[in-house]
């Protein structure tokens, strides 16, 4: 197994783009250096899930109101912390929560990011001009990307659009998700043999590692056939770092988050 994913252990990557062998592409890959610095940041998707087996039992969840207003910004400011997070649960509608999916199976769209948004025509330089900011989710029940604009002074949604085959930047919880489906796999017995000879003890949460990645984007005739479908879906490389440790080498095995899959690269 350690010849097939092709790891080497103790390979440290210090902060440089990896290049990508073969037509296939990979967005925004830069790895943070030894210090393991995180990135900043998620249809058809049903057929997958149900070739990769049974579904998962859903957990209820539950819609919360939208919480009052607490510290606000002013013209250009970043967004408050009580901004960013007022933000994205006037962005949460029940409906869109009750008919999308996270990362990781449950009710509910996976939260990638909230940033403040850009004025609209006539409010550039007016410092009394309305606050908003852009919430954007991914719905992994069918690989949308969805974008709600929010007026943080009504608090209400003022713009929402979707979009299929946009893949923006990983979010930490997405990068966890690929590592637990990678540890679980057997494709991911070299990491966990690299773990073990490194700590001395067994690889079992991602919590364990320091992880990067990059969102990848299939070319066609240049990946595995189970593969074809990355960019559509939603498909991650990880750089893993062991914690006070060398980076590991998976830079081979490419992680289908949207049909929760893993596979190799081929050569």
């Amino acid at each position: 197994m350690r010849n097939i994913v092709h790891r080497h252990l103790g390979k440290v990557v210090a902060g440089a783009a990896i290049a990508v062998a073969g037509t296939a592409v990979m967005i925004g890959v830069t790895l943070p250096g030894t210090a393991g610095a995180e990135e900043t940041g998620g249809v058809a998707g049903q057929s997958a899930r149900q070739a990769a087996g049974p579904e998962r039992a859903v957990a209820p969840g539950v819609v919360e109101e939208v919480p009052a207003e607490g510290e606000k910004g002013t013209g250009r400011d970043p967004l408050t912390d009580d901004e960013l997070r007022r933000a994205e649960k006037i962005a949460l509608s029940r409906q869109l929560f009750q008919g999308s999916e996270s990362v990781d199976g449950k009710r509910g769209p996976q939260p990638l990011g909230v940033d403040l948004a850009e004025p609209e025509a006539g409010d550039a330089g007016d410092p009394a001009a309305p606050r908003r900011a852009d919430v954007t989710f991914y719905d992994y029940q069918d690989d949308t990307l969805v974008t709600r604009t929010v007026d943080l002074g009504t608090g209400k949604v003022v713009a929402n659009g979707t979009q299929h085959g946009v893949q923006p930047p990983l979010s930490r919880a997405e990068k966890a998700e690929a590592a637990d489906l990678l540890i679980a796999d057997p494709l991911g017995a070299g990491l966990k043999a690299d773990y073990r000879d490194a700590t001395g003890k067994a690889l079992t949460s991602p919590d364990q590692l320091q992880l990067s990645g990059a969102v990848y984007r299939a070319a066609p005739g240049a990946q595995p056939a189970v593969l074809d479908r990355c960019g559509e879906h939603r498909c991650v490389r990880l750089f893993p770092k062991i914690k006070n440790g060398p980076w590991v080498d998976m830079r081979s095995l490419v992680i289908d988050l949207s049909a929760r899959k893993v596979a190799e690269l081929g050569h």
